[in-house]
């Protein structure tokens, strides 16, 4: 049963081509969770919504939410756009990351509860140039209960210590201590940073904080774990992750080009 001229609040996660004016809008809502919306003649010049309606626009609206099928907007009563995320390649890419991680976790049509503020405020610190991939990977962390995974991170899964040096094990599902090492050969061997960030993310409060200073050595690590378990636990390969990695390999062949100035002619023969 549709509900008719319903306000709620959302913000535009993707949208798509569907027949030859028309589009699809997928808009992560805090009522209902991710919906599709219907907008005929989206794409006709002069279209009255076409500004609230772009990607990474949030606000408020008025529309027929749909418990099957298409849902549809009425109006637009107060919209803003995260321009911060629209004028930067990096920030751009992890927001929209993180917009499809949350298209995976979450059903259509169901209530999001106080995920949606947590999504919101990491989509505000983006926005405002904090940094995108800690930010990131904070909803990484919480996310993973979301997909039926749900690591022990504050202690060990054996013997319950949080006092002694841990360390991540796929295998046990959750942190073993010093003393339990031996019970898994394949434990990640996490630095006591990483361990503290993981520690610290899975309960971490975005509204409330305005920055998480992470060193490029831990944010590697951290990157790195949580792509492994996502990865080996879930299968998730989705295609702005792919996207990410892609950037950073360019990024990293870039910053070694320059610290190397003329290595490549150098090893061009005289007088090419």
């Amino acid at each position: 049963m549709a509900r008719v001229n319903e306000p709620f609040e959302g913000v535009i996660m993707y949208r798509r081509d569907y027949r030859e004016r028309d589009l699809l809008v997928k808009i992560l809502t805090d009522r209902r969770g991710p919906l599709m919306f219907f907008i005929r003649g989206a794409k006709r010049k002069g279209f009255k919504l076409a500004s609230d309606i772009l990607p990474f626009t949030y606000g408020s609206y008025v529309g027929i939410l749909a418990d099957e099928g298409l849902s549809y907007i009425v109006s637009a009563q107060e919209t803003h756009h995260l321009t911060g995320i629209g004028a930067d390649l990096n920030r751009n890419a992890y927001a929209t990351y993180l917009l499809e991680l949350v298209d995976q976790a979450f059903e259509e049509g169901r209530a999001l509860g106080g995920w949606y503020k947590q999504v919101m405020a990491a989509l505000n610190l983006i926005n405002t140039g904090r940094d995108p991939q800690v930010v990131v990977n904070v909803l990484e962390v919480q996310l993973l209960n979301r997909f039926g995974i749900a690591p022990v991170w504050d202690r060990c899964v054996v013997c319950g210590r949080s006092d002694l040096p841990l360390d991540y094990s796929e295998k046990m599902g959750g942190m073993l201590c010093l003393h339990h090492f031996a019970e898994d050969p394949y434990r990640f061997h996490l630095t006591p940073k990483t361990v503290a960030y993981l520690r610290l993310f899975a309960t971490l409060n975005l509204a409330k904080v305005d920055q998480v200073h992470v060193d490029e050595a831990t944010k590697r690590q951290l990157g790195r774990t949580l792509d492994k378990i996502y990865d080996d636990q879930l299968g998730l390969r989705l295609k702005s992750k792919r996207f990410i990695n892609e950037m950073d390999s360019w990024t990293n062949r870039l910053l070694t080009a320059r610290k190397n100035p003329g290595t490549d002619d150098e090893k061009k023969p005289a007088g090419s």
